[in-house]
C-alpha cells in the first residue's frame, strides 16, 4: 500500500551553534508519550498494538527526538521502539492530530521489527514523502551511496551543570585514504588541545574545564569527502597485531568452541570462512536495543543474548574471527542518511574490517541484516555517506581518563572529579555538491 503525506522534514534541519528551539519538537514528544501511557494504563501495564492479525503486548523503549516532526498546522510526526514480552521490538510510525497539550494518534504503522524495515520514506520533488515497500526501495533509500560522498556534518551537545573541576575527551575525524576531513570550526568552553592515541594513531580533543563551563554547548563542525570504502591494502601495521584481545573482545574457549562448530566443513581459504563468521552472526544475532548491556561492544553479552546493536554484532564477529585466526579489527563513526539532504543523524554507527587473502575486507553486519538484500553488498563495502570518527578499542591517550582505557570514542568521555558522567551529542550534516 502507497501512502502520499504531506511532510515539510522528517528531521530538524542541520545543527548549528544557535538550533531551532525545541519548543515543537518537546510538544510532539509529550503528546505520544501522553498517548502511550493512558493506552498503556487501560490495557493492564501494555501498550495494545494489532499487527498481522494478533494484538501485541507492548512497552515503551524510547521515542526518536531526532525523527518528532511538525508536517503542517495540526499535524505532528513521532517514531517510537517498543518491545514485546519476547524481546522483538517494534519501530513504530505514528501521525498526530492537534495542538500541544491536546494531541491525538491518527494513524499508526509498525515501520520495522528488530531493526528490518517493512517500508521506507522517499521524499517526492513536491516535498511530500511516500512510503516505499522495502523489497522494491532502490540502494539509495536502503542507506547506501555509491561512489563519493561529500557532506557538512556537525557534532555538538551542552555540558551538563558540574561543581568540580571536569574532563573530555571527544573525537576529532582525520583524513585517510578513504576520507578528507576539513575542520571548519571547533566551539569549545574552557581550554582544549589535539592528543593522539599511539596504538591506532586517533586524534582526540581534550578538554579541560571547571564548574563556570556547566551548561555550555561545545560544536565542531567539518567538511566530509567520503569514497565508498572496498577491499584494499593497508601497509600501516602488521595484521597479525589484530589478533590479540581486548576488554571486551576476549580471547575464550566459548569463542573457539562456536567458531570450531560453524567452520566444522569449510576447509578453504579465510576469505571463505570469514564469509561463514559472518553469515552466523547475521543467523545468531538480533538488532534489539532494549534493557541492560547492549552498546558496550561486548562479544560475550553478544554471544550469551545473541541481541544488541552495531557495537555488539561487529565485537561478536571480530571475536569469532579472531579466534579462527583471522585478523579482524573496529572503526566507528557515523551514517548519515542517503534519502534526504540534510537534518538529524541517528547516532553513531560502527563497523568491521577483516585480513584475508592479503587485503582488508570491510563488512557491516548490523546493516546487512536490516536489509537482507544488501548482505553480499556490506560483505566487502562500506558506503560513501559515511564519516569514521576513531579506530580501535581500549584506547590510551595521555592524559586519559581515571575510569582506564577508551572502549570506543564515538560519544564524548567526560568525567567530574574523576568520575564519568554520561553524555550524548546531537549529530546533524548537509549534503554539499547538489
Amino acid at each position: 500500500m502507497v501512502h502520499l503525506i504531506t511532510v515539510v522534514v522528517l528531521c530538524p534541519s542541520l545543527v548549528t551553534a544557535d538550533p531551532i528551539p525545541n519548543v515543537v519538537t518537546e510538544d510532539i514528544r509529550a503528546g505520544i508519550e501522553k498517548h502511550i501511557e493512558e493506552q498503556t494504563q487501560l490495557s493492564g501495564g501494555f501498550f495494545p498494538l494489532m499487527f498481522d492479525g494478533e494484538e501485541l503486548r507492548l512497552k515503551l523503549v524510547r521515542v526518536h527526538m531526532e525523527y518528532l516532526a511538525n508536517l503542517g498546522p495540526r499535524r505532528h510526526f513521532a517514531c517510537v521502539d517498543l518491545a514485546s514480552e519476547a524481546g522483538n521490538v517494534y519501530d513504530v510510525d505514528f501521525f498526530l492530530a492537534g495542538d500541544p497539550g491536546d494531541m491525538v494518534v491518527i494513524e499508526t504503522t509498525v515501520h520495522k521489527l528488530n531493526g528490518r524495515p517493512y517500508y521506507l520514506w522517499e521524499q517526492q520533488d513536491d516535498g511530500t514523502w511516500m512510503h516505499v515497500e522495502a523489497d522494491e526501495a532502490s540502494r539509495e533509500l536502503l542507506g547506501i551511496v555509491e561512489g563519493v560522498d561529500q557532506f557538512e556534518f556537525v557534532y555538538q551537545g551542552t555540558l551538563p551543570e558540574f561543581s568540580e573541576a571536569a574532563r573530555m575527551w571527544i573525537p576529532l575525524p582525520e583524513s585517510d585514504a578513504f576520507q578528507t576531513i576539513e575542520i571548519v570550526k571547533i566551539a569549545m568552553p574552557g581550554a582544549h588541545r589535539v592528543l593522539t592515541d599511539e596504538q591506532y594513531g586517533n586524534n582526540v580533543l581534550f578538554v579541560e574545564l571547571d564548574p563556570s563551563d556547566g551548561g555550555e554547548p561545545f560544536l565542531l563542525q567539518f567538511q566530509v569527502t567520503r569514497q565508498e570504502k572496498a577491499v584494499h591494502v593497508d601497509e600501516g601495521r602488521n595484521p597479525d597485531d589484530f589478533l590479540a584481545p581486548e576488554e571486551r573482545v576476549p580471547d575464550s574457549d566459548q569463542f573457539r568452541e562456536i567458531v570450531a562448530e560453524i567452520l566444522k566443513d569449510k576447509n578453504g581459504n579465510n576469505l571463505l570462512r570469514a564469509r561463514a563468521i559472518y553469515d552466523h552472526t547475521i543467523d545468531r544475532m538480533r538488532y534489539a536495543k532494549f534493557g541492560e548491556g547492549w552498546g558496550n561492544g561486548d562479544a560475550t553479552f553478544a554471544c550469551d543474548s545473541a541481541r544488541g546493536n552495531c557495537t555488539d554484532y561487529h565485537s561478536y564477529f571480530i571475536a569469532l574471527s579472531r579466534a579462527a585466526g583471522i585478523p579482524a579489527r573496529f572503526a566507528i563513526g557515523a551514517a548519515v542518511p542517503s534519502n534526504r539532504d540534510d537534518g538529524g543523524v541517528n547516532g553513531y554507527h560502527c563497523w568491521a574490517e577483516f585480513y584475508a587473502e592479503g587485503k582488508w575486507w570491510p563488512v557491516d553486519i548490523s546493516e546487512a541484516d536490516k536489509y537482507t538484500s544488501l548482505a553480499t553488498y556490506y560483505f566487502g563495502h562500506n558506503p560513501a555517506n559515511r564519516v569514521e570518527f576513531s579506530r580501535g578499542r581500549d584506547l590510551v591517550v595521555e592524559p586519559g581518563p581515571q575510569s582506564g582505557p577508551i572502549n570506543f570514542l564515538a560519544y564524548p568521555v567526560l568525567e567530574v572529579a574523576g568520575v564519568p558522567v554520561p553524555l550524548k551529542p546531537q549529530f546533524g550534516f548537509r549534503r554539499l555538491g547538489g
